[in-house]
């Protein structure tokens, strides 16, 4: 058998790069951070710069999770749009149908 066909079959190859990435990891080792070098201010609370007591960090998502499900519906609805063959008049249907699922979802999703 040739040399390049044993190098490249699959568990050669898997040996080789196995062997090259624990190489990679021991060499990088010898820069991480030590265990018993520890740094003071590491367990404490960090808020951009500030330090914050741990009872004022209860992040509000109330406005978050709106814009996640906009962001959803728009984006599956943009797939689905796309993917629609164009040349049947069902895919039509199914277009229309799409659009409006879409429309609906959005109106319950900003109604206040």
């Amino acid at each position: 058998m040739d040399l390049n066909k044993i190098l490249l079959s699959p568990p050669a190859a898997f040996v080789i790069v196995l062997i090259a990435v624990m190489a990679l990891s021991k060499g990088l080792s010898l820069l991480s951070f030590k265990p018993g070098k520890h740094a003071s201010g590491t367990d404490k609370a960090y808020s951009c710069g500030e330090d914050v007591p741990t009872s004022l960090m209860q992040p509000d998502y109330s406005q978050f999770f709106p814009f996640a499900f906009f962001f959803t519906i728009l984006h599956v609805f943009t797939l689905i749009i796309a993917t629609v063959p164009a040349l049947t008049m069902g895919s039509l249907v199914v277009a229309v149908t799409c659009i409006l699922g879409a429309a609906t979802g959005l109106v319950i999703l900003f109604r206040r």
